[in-house]
């Protein structure tokens, strides 16, 4: 009868026909051993499909090569990108990845980080959106977040996100807007293509109009709610940055029942700039993340916190942000949007 269990050390050992042992040390290349003893262990990892149990490693103090990630959900197009390109960027230096959806939901997201505190993970990348999770004040292991800040003693990769949100609103007021809304998932102080935005009106004395729809909202329901928003104040806008390209891919629907035409009666700015929305929207004007080098940052950072160095050089098009800055940590790291020039705006 066919075991559905997976193999054990001792069933090597049993097969090979040695002591525990002596396979611990094949496996962990540790003393002198014959070639013969070496083979006869190999022959039975090979004929019994072991694989080393990477919990047991970690638990004696040996890397697991095992990096986590929490994303609110792979769904989405920017999360599932940004999780090929930190995959990528790990799979170069033999990492393997865990990838944890927290659905934004805090309490899925707590259960995940002691998972991978738990499993003795080498190190976590953390893309979620709950700012409010006591647990990451308390890890101790390597840690970096992409995106949004959850601690200021923790590094963050992201792009620039104030001076992007600046540029949006700069572009539309420049095309002639006087009254150009913010659809965003949550106004706050935190939100720094918020701060770009109101930066912008600023300048030229307008007042701003800012649209919420939470991040976690139904995607079944999601389209209403921003029918409701704009609805609201239909007759007093003329155009909208939205802060992330489905947002924006809403914006046009609403415009297209209301027979809008864009950039007619409206303008439209998006942002991420994702190869998903690109191929589905290539129209779409909108400001590109540099997902890649935020990856690979993001990993570069990690990878010397579990090597034991001490901090890293900004490099490449990445700019270190001054920690006297109202909205950046010591160790936060900005790469440049680029402009993707579209019909929309």
């Amino acid at each position: 009868m066919k075991s559905h269990s997976e193999p054990t050390l001792a069933d090597v050992a049993k097969e090979a026909g040695v002591s525990l042992t002596t396979v611990s040390r094949v496996l962990n290349n540790r003393g002198y051993l014959s070639q013969t003893t070496k083979n006869r262990v190999g022959d039975a990892i090979a004929k019994l499909g072991y694989r080393p149990n990477q919990l047991a490693r970690a638990l004696h103090g040996k890397k697991s090569d095992t990096i986590g990630l929490i994303v609110p959900t792979v769904a989405l197009p920017f999360f599932g990108e940004l999780a090929v390109e930190i995959e990528n960027a790990l799979a170069e230096h033999g990492y393997r990845i865990l990838i944890c959806n927290s659905m934004g939901h805090a309490d899925r997201e707590r259960d995940y980080l002691n998972l991978l505190v738990g499993n003795r993970v080498d190190g976590i990348i953390s893309g979620a959106h709950n700012e409010a999770l006591e647990e990451y004040q308390t890890i101790r292991m390597p840690l970096v977040t992409i995106d949004r800040e959850l601690s200021p003693r923790i590094p963050n990769v992201r792009c620039n996100n104030e001076t992007a949100g600046y540029d949006a609103t700069r572009r539309l007021l420049d095309a002639g807007c006087r009254r150009p809304a913010l659809l965003t998932s949550r106004s706050h102080p935190k939100n720094l293509r918020e701060h770009g935005y109101r930066r912008a009106l600023g300048e030229d004395g307008i007042e701003p109009v800012i649209l919420e729809v939470p991040f976690h909202t139904d995607p079944a329901i999601r389209q209403l709610a921003v029918n409701e928003c704009l609805n609201s104040i239909a007759e007093e806008i003329d155009a909208v940055f939205a802060t992330d390209d489905l947002a924006a891919a809403e914006v046009l629907e609403w415009a297209r029942l209301h027979n809008l035409t864009v950039p007619g009666d409206l303008r439209i700015i998006g942002f991420d700039g994702t190869q998903a929305i690109h191929r589905a929207l290539p129209g779409l004007t909108t400001l590109r993340q540099p997902l890649d080098l935020i990856a690979r940052k993001a990993v570069e950072i990690l990878l010397a916190q579990i090597n034991g160095e001490t901090g890293t050089e900004p490099h490449g098009l990445a700019e270190a942000s001054d920690a006297s800055h109202d909205h950046a940590t010591s160790e936060s790291y900005e790469f440049p949007v680029t402009f993707i020039e579209g019909w929309t705006a």
